[in-house]
C-alpha cells in the first residue's frame, strides 16, 4: 500500500539498506557471468572532503550511466574510493595539533606524525563516501579503494622505479610554484590567480661605460616591474629585437642599481615594445617567464629568496659571486628581510639614488596557493620531474585516432593544446603525508632508485665497492648488519604529487601490478566522467600512464561536464556567500530531486544555473508520480500475468503503448549520447504531460464507470505504463522508484537489476567477432543475449491510435490556450465549430464529445463547412476549429490590454539592448549580470511574440 504522503528521508533510508543487503550494485555477479563489462572509475575524492555540488553533478551523470547499463544486462563496476589529497589532509591534522596546543609535526618527528594522520583518516575519512551513499551513488561499495593502500601504493613505487629505469623520471633544478607558508612546491592546479591593486615601477638602469644621470636619458635604460624585491636576482635585460629604440644597446651590458653587477641587454620577442618601457629586467630565479628567456640566452639564475619568502644574500654562493667591492655589505643589510618589507626599503633605497623614474597605479593578477592563502613565490629548486613531453605523444595519438573521444568534442582542443605545450611535470613535494619517494642518497649525493630499501642498499653498496670508497668486506659486512649501515644511505624526506598516484586510477584500483582477473575484465574503462578544470591534472595523465603501462587506453569516452552555479550565473564561492549545499537540499527536498534537477540542467558546454525552485519543481515531479501512482493503486490497477500492451484493443490504451515506446527510444539514445538533459526531459513531459495529465485524465470516465473489459483492459495498461515510468525514471530518481516498484510492482526483484524496456536485437556476425576478440582470455564467450548496447528500435507503434488521441490533445490545448490568452473566465462556457471536417474527424469526434467538451470548458461542439465569421480559428493538425468569441469578450477591451502589454515588452527589450549595446557595461560588469540581461531580453521577445499572436487572432473575432 502506498502511504499518503511522498516522504524522501524515510524512502531513502530504507531503499539504501535493501541495495546494500541485496548486493545489488557488485560487480561480476554470478547472474551477469557472461555479460559485457561497463566500468567507471570514480574521480576519487580528497579524504578531507565532503560533498559540494559539483561532487554531486559528477556522482549523479555517472550514477546515471552505471544504473543505465545495469539495467541493459551488463556487468557494471562502478569503483569508488578516495584520494588522499596530501596538502589539505597534512594541513588538516597540522590545524587541528594547533588547535588543541599539542606537538607540531616536526616536534613528533614524521613517524609519529604519520600515525596521527592515519588516525585521522580512520576516523573521519569517510564522510564523504557516506554523502555519495545519501545521493545514491550505486558503486561497487566492497571495493572501494584509497591512494595510500598497501595495493596501490606497491603501483606507485613501481611506476616510479620503471619510469626512472626509462630516464623518464630525473631530477632537475627548475623554477616551481612554492608556497611559502606551507614550504613545498604546488601544482598549477592549486594556484588560485588574485586580482591586487598594487605599484608598477619604473626603474633606470645605468648603461655602462657612460656616468648615470637621471636627468640625462642616454646614460641609463628604463624597466617596468611589480616587483622591486626581486631585481637583485636580475641576470638580463631584454628588448624587442625589432624595437628602434634600442637597436644599439642590443649585446651592450647595464649596471644593476644597488648590486653593481654587470648584465647584459639581450634581445628577445619577449619583450613587448607596446607595454610600459618596452624594456623587462629578467630574473631567470623568480619569474616562469624569465626562466625561459635565460634559458634562450644562456643567462646566470640567481636566486635571492629563501623558502619563507625572505632575501636570502649573505651566504649565497651564487648571489655574492662578481660583485663589485662594497656590495656585500648590501647584503648583510637584507639578509633575512622578508620579501615585501624587503620591497619597501629597496624602492627607498633606489629612489634615494635617483634609480626610480616613475611608479603608477597597477592592478595585475598575482598567484595564491589555495590553502595558504600565501603569495605563490616561483622559486629555484631540486625537485623530481616526470619527462610528460614523451608519456604525451602516445595519449595524443589515441585521441586524434578517435580510440578516446571527448564529449564534448570542443575539449579535445584544449586538450590536444595542453598536450602539444606540456612541460616537465614536477612531481616532488615537501611534505610528510603521501607516497614516499622511493629514492635513497649515498654519502657523496649519488641516487639509488629502488622498490625496496633492500634493494637500494643492494645497489649503493655494489656501487661504492666498485668505486673503492668501502671495501668488499665491508659491503658484506653491511648487507648482513643493518647497525654497520646505519646512515649510510638516507631516503628521499619528499613525498610524490598527489596527482602521480591518481593518475593510475584506472588500473591501480584493479590490483595492477599484478595480473589480476579484475585487470583483465575490467580495464579499460568504458567511461570517464569528470569536470574540464582537471583535463591537464588528471584526465591527461591517466591517459599517459595508461598508456605506457598497459599498452591501452585508459576510457574510450571522457564526459566534460560543466560547472554549477548559482542561479544568477555566478560560480560559487564562501567569500561571495552564494555556496548552495547539496546536502541541505537533500534534507529538504530528497536526493531524487536534486538529482533530477543536475541532469535535467546538465547540457552539453553549458553550465547550469541552479536555484533552489527548480530544485523544488522537481520535488512536486516527484510528488505527482507518487499521486498517479497511489491513484492507479487506488483504482486497482495492475499488470496482469501474460499482458501484452501491444494486443490491447483500446485506442487510448494503444497510444500510451506508442507513446512509452517512442519515449523509451528518445531516453535511451539521449543517454548514450551523454545528453543527459535531453533525456531528463524526454521522461518528464512522459510522466507529466502525457501519462498524468493526458492518459489518466482520459482513462478516468472508463476506470470510475462500470466493469467491462475496456476497464480491465485500462487497468492493466495504466499499471503496464506505470512499470514502464518507473524503469525510464530509475537511472535519475532511484529512490522513489525503487519504493514504487517494490510495492505496486509486486515483482521478485530490484527495479535496480530490472530490464531495461528497449531490447536489444540480435548482433550482426561481424560484431560476435569484434565482441569476442575484445573479451579478455578468462572470459566466456560472449552470450549474444547480452549483447549491449545494440539495439532494434523497430518496437510498437500505432500511428492510427496516436493520430486519434494526438488530435483530442492538440485540439483542448490550443483552446485552452485562447482562453487563456483571451482572459475568458473558466465559468464561461464557449461554442466549438469544426469547419471543413475530413471523414476521420467526423468520427473521432462524437467518440470524445464529453471529453472534449468537459476538459476545454465547451457548451458544444458542432461541424460546419466554413468558420463563422467572428471566430478565432485554430489549425489542429491540418483542419480548422473555430471559436465564436462575439459577445463573449469585449474585443476593444482586450485590444487595449494586448496593445498595453505588447508596449511593456518593447521596453523591455529596449532597455536590455541599450545595456548589451554599451561596451563598457558588457566588459566591466561580471559575467552573470551580463548574461542576466541577455536573458531578460530573450524572454522580453518570446513574450512579444506570443503577444503579437493573441492580437492576430484577437482581429479573427473582430
Amino acid at each position: 500500500m502506498i502511504e499518503k504522503n511522498y516522504q524522501p528521508a524515510d524512502i531513502e533510508a530504507r531503499m539504501s539498506v535493501v541495495w546494500e543487503d541485496s548486493l545489488a550494485f557488485k560487480a561480476g555477479r554470478p547472474d551477469r557471468r557472461d555479460a559485457v563489462p561497463f566500468t567507471i572509475v570514480i574521480p576519487p575524492p580528497n579524504v578531507t572532503g565532503s560533498l559540494h555540488m559539483g561532487h554531486a553533478l559528477n556522482n549523479t551523470l555517472q550514477d546515471i550511466l552505471c544504473r543505465f547499463e545495469r539495467m541493459r544486462g551488463r556487468d557494471v563496476l562502478w569503483q569508488p574510493g578516495t584520494d588522499h589529497a596530501g596538502i589539505a589532509t597534512q594541513m588538516v591534522v597540522e590545524r587541528q595539533l594547533m588547535e588543541r596546543q599539542q606537538p607540531g609535526r616536526r616536534e613528533m618527528g614524521r613517524e609519529k606524525f604519520l600515525e596521527r594522520v592515519w588516525q585521522w583518516k580512520a576516523e573521519s575519512g569517510d564522510t564523504i563516501i557516506n554523502q555519495l551513499k545519501r545521493l545514491g551513488a550505486s558503486c561497487d561499495w566492497s571495493r572501494e579503494r584509497f591512494t595510500m593502500d598497501e595495493g596501490l601504493s606497491k603501483a606507485v613505487v613501481k611506476v616510479f622505479v620503471e619510469l626512472h629505469r626509462e630516464g623518464l623520471i630525473y631530477k632537475d633544478k627548475r623554477l616551481v610554484n612554492w608556497d611559502t607558508k606551507l614550504l613545498t612546491a604546488i601544482s598549477d592546479l592549486e594556484v588560485q590567480q588574485t586580482e591586487v591593486k598594487g605599484s608598477l615601477w619604473y626603474l633606470r638602469y645605468p648603461i655602462e661605460g657612460k656616468s648615470f644621470s637621471p636627468e640625462d636619458p642616454t646614460t641609463f635604460i628604463v624597466v617596468a616591474t611589480t616587483r622591486p624585491e626581486t631585481m637583485l636576482g636580475d641576470t638580463g635585460v631584454a628588448v624587442h629585437p625589432e624595437d628602434e629604440r634600442y637597436q644599439k644597446l642590443i649585446g651592450k651590458n647595464v649596471i644593476l642599481p644597488l648590486v653593481g653587477r654587470k648584465i647584459k641587454i639581450v634581445a628577445d620577442e619577449y619583450s613587448d615594445p607596446e607595454k610600459g618601457s618596452g624594456a623587462v629586467k629578467v630574473t631567470p630565479a623568480h619569474d616562469f617567464n624569465d626562466f625561459e628567456v635565460g634559458n634562450r640566452h644562456g643567462l646566470r639564475r640567481i636566486s635571492v629568496l629563501d623558502k619563507e619568502g625572505c632575501l636570502d644574500l649573505l651566504d649565497n654562493e651564487d648571489y655574492l659571486r662578481d660583485l663589485p667591492e662594497g656590495a656585500a655589505q648590501f647584503a648583510e643589510e637584507f639578509n633575512k628581510v622578508d620579501r615585501f618589507a624587503a620591497r619597501k626599503r629597496i624602492v627607498e633605497r633606489l629612489e634615494s639614488f635617483g634609480f626610480v623614474e616613475r611608479i603608477e597605479p597597477h592592478t595585475h593578477m598575482v598567484p595564491h596557493g589555495d590553502r595558504s592563502n600565501s603569495v605563490i613565490e616561483p622559486y629555484l629548486t631540486d625537485q623530481w620531474y616526470v619527462d610528460a613531453k614523451t608519456l604525451a605523444k602516445p595519449a595524443i595519438a589515441a585521441v586524434r585516432s578517435g580510440e578516446t573521444t571527448f564529449v564534448p568534442k570542443n575539449w579535445e582542443k584544449t586538450y590536444f593544446e595542453w598536450m602539444e605545450n606540456i612541460q616537465p611535470w614536477c612531481i616532488s613535494r615537501q611534505l610528510w603525508w603521501g607516497h614516499q619517494i622511493p629514492a635513497w642518497y649515498g654519502p657523496d649525493g649519488k641516487v639509488f632508485v629502488a622498490e625496496t630499501e633492500e634493494e637500494a642498499i643492494s645497489h649503493a653498496l655494489g656501487y661504492y665497492v666498485e668505486q673503492e670508497v668501502i671495501t668488499v668486506e665491508q659491503g658484506r659486512e653491511m648487507a648482513l648488519d643493518r647497525n654497520k649501515r646505519e646512515g649510510f644511505i638516507t631516503r628521499d624526506e619528499d613525498v610524490l604529487d598527489t596527482w602521480f598516484s591518481s593518475a593510475l586510477w584506472p588500473f591501480s584500483t584493479l590490483g595492477w601490478p599484478d595480473d589480476t582477473p579484475e585487470v583483465q575484465r575490467y580495464y579499460p574503462t568504458n567511461a570517464l566522467v569528470t569536470g574540464f578544470d582537471i583535463i591537464f591534472f588528471w584526465v591527461a595523465r591517466m591517459m599517459m600512464m595508461g598508456m605506457h603501462f598497459m599498452k591501452e587506453i585508459p576510457f574510450s569516452t571522457i564526459y566534460i561536464h560543466a560547472l554549477v552555479r548559482d542561479e544568477k550565473g555566478a560560480k560559487m564561492s564562501k567569500s561571495k556567500g552564494n555556496v548552495i549545499d547539496p546536502l541541505n537540499l537533500i534534507d529538504e527536498y530528497g536526493a531524487d530531486a536534486l538529482r533530477f534537477t543536475l541532469a535535467a540542467m546538465a547540457a552539453q558546454g553549458r553550465d547550469i544555473k541552479l536555484a533552489t525552485s527548480r530544485v523544488e519543481g522537481y520535488r512536486n515531479f516527484a510528488t505527482k508520480l507518487w499521486n498517479a501512482s497511489r491513484f492507479a493503486e487506488m483504482n486497482h490497477c495492475a499488470v496482469p500475468d501474460g499482458f501484452e500492451p501491444a494486443k490491447a484493443k483500446e485506442t487510448l490504451n494503444r497510444w500510451i503503448a506508442h507513446e512509452s515506446a517512442h519515449t523509451t527510444r528518445e531516453v535511451t539514445e539521449a543517454i548514450e549520447a551523454y545528453r543527459f538533459n535531453d533525456a531528463a526531459g524526454a521522461i518528464y513531459r512522459f510522466v507529466w504531460n502525457v501519462y498524468c495529465d493526458w492518459y489518466v485524465e482520459l482513462a478516468k470516465p472508463v476506470l470510475l464507470g462500470p466493469d467491462s473489459p475496456a476497464k480491465d483492459e485500462t487497468r492493466a495498461m495504466v499499471a503496464w505504463a506505470r512499470d514502464e515510468i518507473l524503469k525510464l525514471l530509475h537511472p535519475f530518481m532511484p529512490f522513489i522508484t525503487e519504493e514504487l516498484w517494490e510495492v505496486t510492482a509486486k515483482r521478485d526483484g530490484l527495479l535496480a537489476l530490472a530490464p531495461w524496456p528497449l531490447k536489444p536485437a540480435e548482433p550482426t556476425p561481424e560484431q560476435l567477432a569484434m565482441l569476442a576478440a575484445a573479451a579478455g582470455p578468462t572470459d566466456p564467450l560472449i552470450s549474444p543475449a547480452l549483447v549491449l548496447p545494440i539495439f532494434d528500435h523497430a518496437d510498437f507503434t500505432d500511428p492510427k491510435a496516436e493520430a486519434e488521441i494526438g488530435w483530442v490533445i492538440d485540439l483542448v490545448t490550443q483552446i485552452r490556450s485562447v482562453r487563456a490568452e483571451m482572459n475568458i473566465a473558466p465559468a464561461t462556457l464557449t461554442a466549438l465549430v469544426l469547419a471543413g471536417a475530413s471523414t476521420e474527424t467526423k468520427e473521432r469526434a462524437p467518440r470524445w464529445t464529453d471529453v472534449i467538451k468537459r476538459m476545454a470548458r465547451l457548451s458544444d461542439i458542432s461541424f460546419a463547412d466554413r468558420a463563422p465569421d467572428g471566430a478565432v480559428q485554430l489549425l489542429v493538425r491540418g483542419e480548422v476549429a473555430a471559436l465564436p468569441l462575439k459577445g463573449v469578450i469585449d474585443v476593444a477591451a482586450e485590444r487595449t490590454r494586448l496593445d498595453k502589454e505588447i508596449g511593456k515588452a518593447d521596453a523591455d527589450i529596449k532597455r536590455a539592448e541599450s545595456k548589451l549595446a554599451n561596451e563598457k557595461f558588457v566588459a566591466n560588469a561580471a559575467e552573470e549580470v551580463v548574461e542576466e540581461e541577455r536573458e531578460k531580453r530573450e524572454a522580453a521577445l518570446a513574450r512579444k511574440a506570443k503577444l503579437l499572436e493573441a492580437l492576430e487572432r484577437l482581429k479573427q473575432a473582430s
